[in-house]
């Protein structure tokens, strides 16, 4: 019986800090999670920045965001939206874009370090709004493994359950966390939209007996919809969302109750073959 997990990782295998800098009025919102101000309106999105952090910190404060992605020759991906808005005209907004500069990214991330030194990645990212033509906030987010994050993939690897990532995330950040806890680069999927962990899940399903998806947030509802079994991890934010819980067959509080969950599904499914 083959049997596939598939994780989201910010929030799911990570606990992530995060900290958005409004751009009009320089406020500083922490803890935020970057789906909900994505959500507050239809035509926004959220750019993830494939960029080195060491660049972004020795350019000049003063430096439009917009002239720096142009300049240094950025890549911009589109990691979450709640309508379908492609890289072009995600692109056409950032150029339009006169008021986030460096310093706005630099703050972010000044505030992130502050709040955890041991910080495991570091990326940022930048919110658009199609609507206003214009970036509304910065957001940087710094994550570490939960203490019981590389036990659970290796006990799952020694259950002989295959796992797998499919995050938001690149790969830039996503390959130092894959290496840790011991998932091969070719199962790792970087700049997964709501879309594509959707269509992970169903291509594994092909090749799996069983597919479970674990995740956090409301970009995980379509894979989650898709997979056999649907797991909303709260150890993050320690609240379950009325549509998330919803959709989740079930709700857990820490990874490591994952595992159980895995070992009664195994045992169900060696029964029911056995008295087929």
């Amino acid at each position: 019986m083959k049997i596939a997990v598939v994780f989201d990782s910010a929030g799911t295998l990570l606990r992530m800090y995060r900290v958005a800098k409004d751009i009009k009025t320089g406020e500083y919102l922490y803890e935020v999670v970057s789906t909900e101000l994505v959500g507050k309106k239809p035509y926004c999105a959220i750019l993830v920045m494939q960029v080195d952090s060491n660049k972004l910190v020795n350019c000049p404060s003063d430096m439009l965001i917009s002239d720096f992605i142009r300049e240094y020759g950025i890549d911009a991906e589109v990691g979450c939206s709640r309508s379908q808005i492609d890289k072009a005209t995600a692109s056409s907004v950032i150029e339009n874009d006169t008021m986030a500069s460096m310093r706005d990214l630099q703050d972010v991330m000044a505030a992130v370090k502050r709040r955890c030194n041991d910080v495991f990645y570091m990326g940022v990212g930048l919110i658009i709004d199609v609507e206003t033509r214009s970036i509304p906030y910065v957001i940087c987010t710094g994550g570490k493994a939960y203490p019981n994050t590389p036990f659970v993939i290796s006990t799952l690897n020694g259950m002989g359950i295959d796992t797998y990532i499919a995050s938001g995330d690149s790969m830039r950040n996503l390959s130092p966390l894959a290496k840790n806890v011991n998932i091969p680069l070719d199962r790792v999927f970087e700049i997964a939209t709501p879309k594509k962990k959707e269509e992970v899940v169903k291509e594994l399903k092909q090749d799996y007996d069983k597919v479970i998806m674990v995740g956090d947030g409301i970009n995980d509802i379509l894979a989650m919809r898709a997979a056999d079994l649907g797991v909303l991890s709260i150890q993050q934010t320690g609240r379950c969302p009325p549509l998330l819980c919803e959709e989740a067959d079930i709700v857990i509080r820490d990874i490591k109750e994952i595992i159980g969950i895995l070992d009664e599904l195994t045992q169900y499914l060696k029964l029911k073959k056995y008295f087929r």
